[in-house]
């Protein structure tokens, strides 16, 4: 015969007070583990949907960001040039030869200093990334001292709302515009024209180039050609990947910690349920020995004992994840480790993140629990019904 899980629940509804204090115990952990899972997808979704599955990141070979890479106008030419770039309506190769250099700018709040990305774009730059839209004002205009600011760099850094100055480059640059680009990486940065950029701060090379591929089916052999040119010490990669790949030292490095301080936080919370669950267990013996005496076998009892740990732990499990879920109403920003600029970016809650850490509760109910439960499986039947 199997207990009947009314019973189960009832015990805890019982042992309410108990139950509660080693629920929300649980479900400080499971809160750490949430919010450790969602800010490492938060900051993978941002810099991933930075880049468009058809655009083509062009920077010098073994460059791993923007900011290290140079292209000189020379090899520039040469790839824009090639027949697997498309061509806009105009005619011309939709492509944009950007320049990327970092700026200090203070935050509004504390005055501290940050460092900012400034992107310097080409004609066609707005163009290849549909996901950048002007909110208020307007676009720079080609060869004037005109910036935009992203939504987050405007909220965040003086001098970068619509109608400031910031000055840089040894020039006063007027922000004319600002921009939204959908939570990705974009809205931590400053657009301007490239070849202003690249005289404020005189600067013969691009940093990367960015082509849109007639055939994106194409890229494999676009990138033999590329990087097969003799003329060219270019790599080229898929936008997507190449900002994904920014995201890999930063991501270890908040799992590593986040996974830390879940793994330490999960001993003292199976110690806590193990101690709640030793404690029903020294409590009922008498009911244990009258439900032996009822028929029910040794694993029918260690059951019942383990559905109970962790039906307490998916309650914690449950409330903690409640509680992470707000966490997407909040923004948090960190440095970049590739780039050394500041990089905004939010709390993403998906439906692997609900199951890995459902997941992650129940074990811990069931590692918790599960001593106790033997415990109780194994009394003497004589034993309990004389404690009762």
């Amino acid at each position: 015969m199997k207990i009947p899980f009314s019973y189960i629940v009832r015990n805890l509804w019982t042992r309410r007070l108990t139950t509660a204090l080693t629920a929300a115990g649980l479900a400080l952990v499971v809160f750490v583990f949430a919010t450790v899972l969602m800010l490492n997808e938060g900051l993978r979704a941002t810099l991933v949907d930075t880049g468009e599955a058809d655009n083509v990141v062009l920077v010098r070979r073994a460059a791993d960001t923007e900011v290290m890479s140079g292209v000189d106008r020379a090899q520039a030419a040469v790839a824009v040039s090639h027949p697997a770039v498309a061509l806009g309506g105009d005619g011309l190769p939709r492509a944009s030869k950007e320049t990327v250099v970092l700026i200090v700018l203070n935050k509004r709040a504390s005055d501290k200093p940050s460092n900012v990305v400034i992107r310097g774009v080409g004609p066609a730059g707005l163009a290849l990334r549909p996901q950048v839209r002007i909110t208020a004002g307007r676009l720079f205009r080609p060869g004037a001292s005109e910036i935009i600011a992203g939504a987050s760099i405007a909220r965040r850094f003086a001098g970068a709302g619509i109608g400031e100055t910031v000055r840089f480059g040894q020039r006063e640059w007027t922000v004319v515009g600002l921009f939204d680009a959908g939570n990705s990486g974009f809205d931590s940065e400053i657009w301007g024209d490239s070849e202003q950029l690249m005289q404020a701060f005189r600067r013969g090379v691009y940093s990367s180039v960015i082509v849109r591929l007639a055939d994106p089916g194409g890229f494999p052999r676009f990138k033999r050609d590329i990087e097969a040119d003799p003329r060219l010490t270019l790599e080229a990669k898929r936008e997507r990947q190449f900002y994904a790949d920014q995201s890999k030292a930063l991501s270890t490095f908040i799992g590593v910690l986040g996974m830390t301080l879940s793994v330490i936080f999960s001993i003292g919370a199976m110690i806590g349920a193990a101690i709640t669950m030793y404690a029903s267990v020294a409590s009922r013996t008498g009911e244990i020995g009258t439900l032996r005496a009822l028929g029910f076998s040794r694993r029918a009892i260690l059951s019942a004992f383990l559905v109970e740990a962790m039906l307490l732990a998916l309650a914690g499990g449950a409330a903690g994840l409640a509680c992470a879920a707000f966490m997407q109403l909040l923004t948090f920003s960190t440095t970049n480790f590739q780039s050394f600029a500041e990089l905004s970016f939010g709390f993403r809650l998906t439906g692997a993140i609900v199951v890995d850490t459902l997941l992650f509760a129940l074990a811990m109910g069931f590692i918790g629990g599960f001593l106790p439960a033997l415990r109780a499986a194994r009394l003497p039947i004589v034993d309990a019904l004389r404690a009762a």
